[in-house]
């Protein structure tokens, strides 16, 4: 395979008010469900390329809500995970998943190396390089990254009961305080580490980046089930947005390597 996309289809990624003057930079690595035309449906059904094991259902909505209240650069993916997850390392085990909370998709098994390869230059490095772009542009100013998910509320049979929460890498009092100042909007309770832990062998997008730009960092996950109208996303938005400025100036220090 020598091409991925038809030049009719999307980029690798959007960039929505990549001029913002907000000190905060979105992403959002799953925020689509596409799949390349040429690689039909990944054999899978529509309900399936509908579930969370495609996307981040309903993450895009709070991104954008939070690129407009912060007045923030966000960049998000095009295609779906499952094409290539823009959060996992190259080579990992699901960065071409083969399955997926129990589900076969049978458009991953027993692809080549240049099948492997193509959907990496085609949009996993496009999507990281406009990344780094934005990040590079401000360079020499404080700048905070903020990951946007939603995750799905069972997983493997076991309930997740946080409506949110929130993630690091290596920052865990920045994490506890956002935490914290989501928990005071009275959101219920909020996941600290929760539903995932970040590490560099699982993740992606946070250590790579945060370690070259040497920025805080901080991943919010919602759960889906609470993001299924616009209004809703509009909420979690809000929720996200007051919690971050009232943390801004912390997370912002000169000296975020020490903590």
């Amino acid at each position: 395979m020598t091409s991925l996309c038809d030049p009719s289809e999307p980029e690798a990624f959007r960039i929505v008010n990549g001029a913002g003057a907000g000190r905060v930079v979105l992403v959002c690595d799953h925020a689509s469900n596409r799949v390349p035309r040429r690689l039909g449906t990944l054999g899978l059904t529509p309900s399936q390329l509908d579930d969370h094991i495609a996307w981040d259902p309903g993450a895009e909505q709070v991104a954008q809500g939070l690129a407009q209240q912060l007045d923030a650069p966000l960049i998000l993916s095009s295609f779906s995970r499952l094409v290539i997850d823009c959060n996992r390392p190259l080579g990992h085990p699901n960065s071409i998943a083969m399955i997926s909370d129990g589900v076969t998709i049978p458009g991953n098994v027993n692809l080549s190396s240049d099948e492997r390869r193509v959907r990496a230059t085609t949009l996993f490095q496009p999507y990281h390089d406009a990344i780094d772009g934005l990040l590079s542009q401000r360079s020499g100013h404080a700048c905070c990254l903020l990951s946007i998910h939603s995750f799905t509320p069972i997983l493997d049979g076991q309930v997740r009961p946080w409506p949110v929460g929130v993630s690091h890498w290596d920052d865990p009092i920045s994490a506890r305080l956002m935490c914290n100042a989501l928990a005071d909007r009275g959101v219920g309770p909020v996941g600290n580490n929760e539903p995932y832990p970040i590490t560099e062998t699982i993740d992606y997008t946070i250590p790579v980046h945060t370690r070259k730009h040497k920025i805080p960092a901080l991943m919010i996950e919602i759960r889906n089930d609470g993001l299924c109208t616009p209004l809703a996303s509009t909420v979690w938005a809000n929720h996200i947005a007051a919690a971050y400025l009232s943390l801004e100036e912390w997370l912002l220090q000169d000296d975020i390597g020490h903590r």
